[in-house]
């Protein structure tokens, strides 16, 4: 699996770490039961400090995505399916794309709502 991250971004590192892990699980290019790497050797290989890899890690964990498991490292749990992951992945996409573009959090908001109703018509 390839982590890639961009320390210029506004995105936090250890979201992006995330994002990518969440990325490769909606993809099919990581499957439920494989280890991640540890959060010493990815920091070494991306160059950031190991609690960066373990927040983004962490927030996996809190999705129900990882297990993390002392001596054992991540896992990737049979949690929420891959569809959910893949429109996990899509709803953050949005979000930064906004925010990019000077949208407020309650523009992107309205945005959604919008659609909604539309699709309901």
């Amino acid at each position: 699996m390839l982590f890639r991250i961009d320390p210029s971004s506004p995105l936090p590192l250890g979201d992006q770490i995330a994002a990518c892990v969440r990325g490769a699980i909606a993809d099919g290019t990581v499957h439920t039961g494989e280890r991640l790497p540890s959060a010493r050797d990815l920091a070494a290989s991306l160059g950031v400090n190991m609690h960066t890899v373990l927040r983004g890690y962490q927030r996996l964990r809190e999705e129900g995505l990882l297990e993390l498991r002392r001596g054992r490292g991540a896992v990737v749990t049979g949690g929420p399916s891959a569809e959910r992951a893949r429109l996990t992945e899509q709803a953050r996409r949005l979000v930064t794309d906004a925010r990019a573009l000077g949208l407020s959090d309650n523009d992107v908001i309205d945005l959604v709502r919008n659609s909604l109703t539309a699709d309901c018509q």
